[in-house]
This record gives C-alpha cells, sequence and structure tokens, in this order.
C-alpha cells in the first residue's frame, strides 16, 4: 500500500513541479532557502543516494545531516534543469529504492509533506490524503529523526486531523498562506 500512495505522491508533486510559472519556480519553498530548483533536487535523492554518498557527504559536512542535505540539494539543483529533475522524479515514481537508514514510509513522508512545502508559500491548496497522512503521523510520531516527540513533549498532541498534525509534527506552521506569516525555522530539510 505504502508503495501505491508514494507513486501517486511522486507523480503528484511532479506534475505541480511542472505547472508552476517561471517566477513561481524561482520563489522560495518553506524550507528555508530553497527555491523550487533546490527542492525539486533535494526530492531526486530519495531513490539515488547510496551509503558513499550519505558517509562523503556527512564527513563533508562535519556531521550536520541538515547541511549535508542542503550541500547535495544544491549541488543537484545547479547540475540538473528544472525539466530533468521533474523528469527523474516521474521516472522513478514507482521505485521501492530509498536512501540508507530510511524506513520504507520515510520517503511518502517526504513527498507528503514537501508538497505542501512548494505549494502553500505560492497559495496554491494540495490535499493531503487521509489514509497516507495517518500512516505517515503515526511513523513520524514513533521515529527520532523527525523530532515530533520533542516537539510535542510540553503542548502534548493537539486534536487536530491528521495532514494538519503531520505538517505540525515535522516542524511547519499551520497559518501559511500567501500573505500570512511563514515560520519555517524550525523546518527541516527532510
Amino acid at each position: 500500500m505504502i508503495m501505491k500512495w508514494l507513486e501517486a505522491e511522486r507523480l503528484g508533486v511532479a506534475d505541480l513541479l511542472d505547472d508552476l510559472s517561471d517566477d513561481e519556480w524561482r520563489r522560495e519553498t518553506l524550507c528555508t532557502g530553497w527555491t523550487m530548483q533546490e527542492m525539486a533536487a533535494h526530492l531526486t535523492t530519495s531513490t539515488r543516494t547510496r551509503w558513499r554518498d550519505v558517509l562523503t557527504g556527512v564527513v563533508k559536512a562535519r556531521f550536520d545531516w541538515e547541511r549535508m542535505e542542503d550541500d547535495k540539494a544544491r549541488t543537484i539543483a545547479a547540475k540538473f534543469t528544472r525539466s530533468e529533475l521533474i523528469a527523474q522524479i516521474r521516472e522513478t515514481a514507482g521505485s521501492p529504492k530509498r536512501a540508507p537508514m530510511a524506513a520504507p514510509i520515510d520517503p511518502l513522508v517526504d513527498f507528503l509533506v514537501h508538497g505542501q512545502d512548494i505549494a502553500r508559500p505560492l497559495g496554491r491548496v494540495r490535499e493531503i490524503p487521509l489514509e497516507p497522512a495517518q500512516a505517515a503521523l503515526e511513523h513520524v510520531l514513533k521515529s527520532p529523526f523527525w523530532g515530533a516527540r520533542k516537539r510535542f513533549r510540553e503542548s502534548g498532541i493537539p486534536d487536530l486531523p491528521a495532514p494538519d498534525l503531520l505538517m505540525l509534527a515535522t516542524g511547519r506552521e499551520l497559518s501559511t498562506g500567501v500573505d500570512g506569516p511563514v515560520d519555517n525555522s524550525n523546518t527541516r530539510s527532510i
């Protein structure tokens, strides 16, 4: 079931990226400092990252995972065109490959959340399907990688629909309209 959901999300995000105007393509996503180009580049990595890439990247980034992901996305973004990045996402839509140490559901979480990171600052509505959101949320709440336990330690888990809770659990604000404030200081470049 996860692979079916993941393939649909990858193709949906590729369609969203393909639909962006040139101006929208240059705009920043909810991941601080990343334009749509860097985000698209990041989304190509889940099926192409090998152990050697992780080890080399994390050493080069002085064992800072966020810096490693940022460096990797910027390098790929500089190497490929917009259409090449979108084509890479589409080509691997049905691929079960995932980055080393990633759980089978992590790429789904990545695409569900990053689809919002792309759509929300542009004022676009991208629905998060309930079943995949619930499965992704259950994983995020248990996994130490995503930081949800720390985020909800003091306040507890709010009573919200799974799609909204998934966004909060991964460090996003819910009020992210085009004209509203966006706090992406805690946003992971997942």
